[in-house]
């Protein structure tokens, strides 16, 4: 079985992505142990207290925060995978607290780039956001700078075992930080305030990010930046499947925010491998050498893939697959259900 045995790490492991991930491992794979790395004990209190006698035989909880490098290089020790989502997340809070943004989310990535080399662990992901696209704002910038960071640490790992790969997507449909939960609780006076009735986003549930990781785990080659085929939404439409008549506030964008979800600019379209449910980015570097005669090629002669034409460019207006308002009733439905 894969992972059998295997030691994992998810930094950030008390978030919704964390918590998600470490109930699927549980169910799935027969891990040795999952350590869940995080700076609120708090939050830790109560997740080890979601989880069964059982499980928790296989959690392990460390405080930590990943801006203490010296506390990340003994939390890794023994560990064979690490998944790193800790991050500032909330584009205001990183636009106000520049300096707290770049020491989390550059500075901390960079020490668990380091910590991870220094322990001799196997796989390394990081997961990133659609925000490090063409970043307009410092989140973005941020997410962008860390992405580079994991993937160049292949460059400097002279004969480490270690792999650094990425994985980006968009916000999760449903998050805290996604305009649902807003929604639903405007849904008692009908008027909902949307930022720009032009807006679209990619849309992916918890439970499909998740899978995606494991299979990203399971297929990197390392220096890599894995980024699914997602569906769309209209930001209206998700309005209509909450209200049979709205009344809509239109407030407009706030600084930072793009109308449109991108995951993948034109510039970057000569280096995409396309599959049949991602596509994949590979490294544009002197010092990584991908064609079709080295070994990340044939690594990949079992898989179907092609290369993406010039100028291609994989944002949510210009998505071919659209959900419908019936669609997005469905996702709200299993939202409530399961929140």
């Amino acid at each position: 079985m894969k992972f059998k045995n295997k030691i994992i790490l998810i930094t950030g492991g008390t978030g919704s992505f964390g918590k998600e991930f470490v109930k699927f491992a549980l169910k799935n794979y027969d891990f040795k142990k999952i350590i869940i790395f995080s700076r609120d004990e708090m939050k830790q209190y109560d997740m080890r207290n979601s989880f069964s006698k059982k499980d928790n035989t296989k959690l392990r909880f460390l405080i930590g925060d990943i801006r203490d490098k010296e506390r990340l290089m003994f939390a890794m020790e023994n560990v064979d995978i690490v998944i790193h989502a800790a991050a500032l997340k909330q584009v205001d809070t990183a636009e106000y607290n520049p300096f707290e943004a770049v020491k989390t989310n550059i500075m901390g990535s960079q020490n668990v780039i380091e910590a991870s080399l220094s322990n001799n662990v196997d796989k390394v992901i990081a997961l990133s956001t659609d925000k490090a696209s063409s970043p307009v704002n410092l989140y973005g910038a941020s997410k962008l700078t860390a992405d580079k960071l994991f993937v160049s640490a292949n460059n400097y790992k002279g004969r480490k075992k270690t792999l650094f790969s990425v994985v980006r997507y968009g916000n999760v449909f449903g998050s805290r930080g996604s305009v649902l939960p807003l929604f639903l609780n405007q849904k008692k006076q009908n008027i909902f305030t949307v930022t720009d009735n032009r807006m679209t986003r990619f849309s992916i549930t918890l439970s499909s990010a998740v899978n995606f990781v494991f299979s990203s785990l399971i297929n990197m080659q390392g220096a890599e930046i894995f980024i699914p085929k997602l569906y769309s939404y209209n930001i209206i439409d998700v309005v209509k499947a909450i209200s049979l008549k709205p009344k809509i506030n239109i407030i407009g964008l706030r600084p930072g925010e793009k109308l449109h979800e991108e995951m993948i600019s034109s510039s970057a379209s000569n280096q995409i491998l396309e599959f049949n449910n991602y596509y994949v980015v590979l490294p544009d570097s002197n010092y990584l050498d991908y064609n079709e005669k080295n070994r990340y090629f044939k690594n990949l002669k079992n898989k179907k893939f092609k290369k993406i034409k010039e100028n291609f460019n994989y944002n949510s207006l210009e998505n071919k697959n659209y959900l419908k308002v019936k669609d997005i009733k469905k996702l709200i439905k299993d939202f409530i259900r399961f929140s």
